[in-house]
C-alpha cells in the first residue's frame, strides 16, 4: 500500500519535471523568437515549476523513511516542507515576472509580439492544465500535499499563460491597427500574472504551514474514529480524542474509560483491540497512543442527563 502510494506520487513528480522542463524550453525559445515580455515571463513561471517538481520528489523520499530515535513519528512532515518549498519557490518567481514586466511597460519603444507567441501560450494552457488535472486527482488519491501543491502550481501555469495569451493578442492588435496603447498590454499581462502568481503562493504557503503545526482534525473529521473505538468491547467511554496530521497520514492519541474492578492486564487488552480497530479501519491512521483510564460513573453523570452503569 505504502508502495504503490510513493510509485505514483513519484511517476506524478516525474510527469512535472519532464512536463515543465519541455514547456520552459518551448515558451522561452518561442518568447525570444517572437519579442513576447509576456511569454517569456510564463517560460520563467514553468521553469520555477521544475524546481518545485524536484523538491516534491526529494520531500516524497524523504517521508518514505522508516521511524527512528529522533523522528519516532516517522517522516512524512518532509512532504508539508516541499510544499512550503514549491510555496516559497512559486512566490519569488511572482516577484520576479513582475519586475521584468514593469520594466518592460517604462521601455522607451515597445514592439508588437510576433504570432508564435500566441502559439506558445495556447500549448501551455492545454499541456498545463492536463498536468493539473491528473497531479490533482492523484495528490487527492494519495493524501499528498506536496503533489496537491504542486499541482497548484500547474494550475497558476494556466492562469498565467491565459493572461499573455490576451496580453500577446492584444499587442499585436495594436500593431497591426497602429493602436499604441495596445501594444502595453503585453507586458501588463506579465505583471497581471506576477500579482495572480504571488496571490496563489501565499495561500498555498499559508494552509500548507497551519498544516505542519500539528494541525488536529476537527469533531466532524474523528466521528468515524470515535464510533470505531466505541464499538470495542470493554470500552465505556471515550475521554479524548486527539487526531493530528502529521504529513500525509494522521497520528491519535485517545483516552478511553474502562471498568475500574478488570486487572491491569485486561485494561492493556482492550486498549491494544482499540489500537488494532483503528489501524485496521483506516489506512491513512500511521500510530496510535492510547491511555486506560478508570470509569467514574458519578463524574460521567455529571456530564450527561443519562445514566450510567458500571457491568
Amino acid at each position: 500500500m505504502k508502495e504503490q502510494r510513493f510509485q505514483k506520487a513519484e511517476f506524478a513528480a516525474w510527469v512535472g519535471i519532464i512536463g515543465n522542463l519541455f514547456l520552459a524550453v518551448v515558451k522561452g525559445g518561442l518568447g525570444w523568437i517572437a519579442s513576447s515580455k509576456a511569454l517569456i515571463a510564463d517560460a520563467a513561471h514553468s521553469f520555477s515549476d521544475v524546481a518545485g517538481s524536484i523538491a516534491v520528489l526529494i520531500g516524497l523520499r524523504a517521508a518514505q523513511l522508516p521511524p527512528d530515535k529522533d523522528h519516532p513519528y516517522g517522516h512524512g512532515k518532509a512532504e508539508n516542507i516541499a510544499a512550503i518549498i514549491v510555496a516559497v519557490i512559486l512566490f519569488f518567481v511572482g516577484v520576479e515576472v513582475g519586475y521584468s514586466s514593469l520594466r518592460g511597460m517604462f521601455q522607451a519603444k515597445i514592439e508588437a509580439p510576433g504570432i508564435l507567441a500566441i502559439y506558445g501560450a495556447l500549448l501551455s494552457i492545454i499541456v498545463k492544465e492536463a498536468m493539473f488535472q491528473y497531479k490533482y486527482r492523484v495528490g487527492k488519491k494519495i493524501n499528498s500535499p506536496a503533489v496537491i501543491a504542486n499541482a497548484w502550481e500547474h494550475r497558476s501555469d494556466v492562469y498565467s499563460s491565459i493572461g499573455a495569451l490576451i496580453g500577446i493578442g492584444g499587442a499585436i492588435l495594436g500593431g497591426k491597427w497602429n493602436i499604441h496603447w495596445l501594444l502595453y498590454l503585453d507586458p501588463l499581462a506579465g505583471f497581471v500574472v506576477a500579482i495572480a502568481i504571488m496571490k496563489m503562493a501565499y495561500d498555498l504557503g499559508k494552509e500548507t504551514i497551519h498544516n505542519t503545526l500539528d494541525r488536529v482534525l476537527q469533531e466532524d473529521e474523528t466521528k468515524e474514529y470515535i464510533a470505531a473505538v466505541e464499538k470495542v468491547v470493554g470500552v465505556m467511554h471515550v475521554d479524548e480524542f486527539y487526531a493530528r496530521e502529521h504529513g500525509h497520514y494522521v497520528i491519535v492519541d485517545l483516552k478511553i474509560a474502562v471498568n475500574p474492578r478488570i486487572t491491569v492486564e485486561e485494561g492493556h487488552q482492550i486498549g491494544k483491540e482499540v489500537k488494532k480497530t483503528l489501524l485496521s479501519q483506516f489506512h491513512n491512521i500511521k500510530d496510535v497512543f492510547v491511555h486506560i483510564n478508570p470509569y467514574q460513573a458519578t463524574y460521567y453523570q455529571e456530564q450527561s442527563d443519562e445514566p450510567f452503569l458500571i457491568q
